[in-house]
């Protein structure tokens, strides 16, 4: 599991590091190695009393439309 904390250090540790990141594209990949665009963010609040997170972002997404070409490579961040 990710937090938020960690999503947004990874980010901006990424965008210094390049421009291309800052302009890349954002997917998600499904468990059965799809790839899906993010859609839609939302940031939704838990309902359970003495739940340890209060809150959560949902990712929406769709399964992408415009398909990208072969990955020439691929690194591990988190």
């Amino acid at each position: 599991m990710i937090n938020s904390k960690t999503l947004l250090d990874i980010l901006h540790r990424l965008m210094k590091k390049s421009e291309a990141v800052s302009n890349a594209r954002i997917q998600v990949q499904m468990p059965n190695g799809d790839l899906h665009d993010i859609t839609e963010i939302k940031l939704m609040e838990n309902m359970v009393i003495g739940q340890f997170e209060t809150h959560r972002l949902v990712f929406k997404t769709e399964p992408q439309k415009h398909k990208m070409s072969k990955v020439i490579n691929s690194s591990q961040i988190v």
